[in-house]
């Protein structure tokens, strides 16, 4: 079965307790890499769930951090972001040296430190 899950969403299957910490991809002008960050708790019996999984998964590398379990398998599949086409520091071609000072920087200046004269 196919589940969507959202960042902070859970979802039950059989046994299991999926939660969906975080879900990231890169940017289309980089290499695909998507990955999800997941909690997964199994419920036995009356006994409390048991964490039996905590980390990334990675739809290109299954293989890479997969759940080991003897009943369930787990993969994530998409993860679906949007990339803002500009942003706060985004640099735009041609406004680098236009004339335009910089501002000064308000980083504190290193103190000074005197050197020994050489022997």
């Amino acid at each position: 079965r196919s589940f969507v899950g959202n960042p902070g969403q859970m979802f039950s299957f059989g046994a299991l307790t999926v939660r969906v910490r975080t879900c990231e991809t890169t940017p289309p002008w980089e290499q695909k890499l998507t990955g999800a960050f997941l909690l997964i708790d199994e419920t036995t019996g009356k006994a409390a769930p048991k964490r039996i999984y905590s980390g990334w998964m990675f739809a290109e590398s299954p293989s890479l951090h997969p759940l080991e379990h003897a009943r369930y398998d787990v993969w994530v599949k998409s993860c679906t972001m949007r990339f803002p086409e500009t942003g706060p520091a985004t640099v735009v071609a041609g406004s680098i040296g236009g004339g335009d000072k910089p501002a000064a920087s308000k980083a504190k200046k290193s103190v000074v430190v005197p050197s020994a004269a050489a022997n």
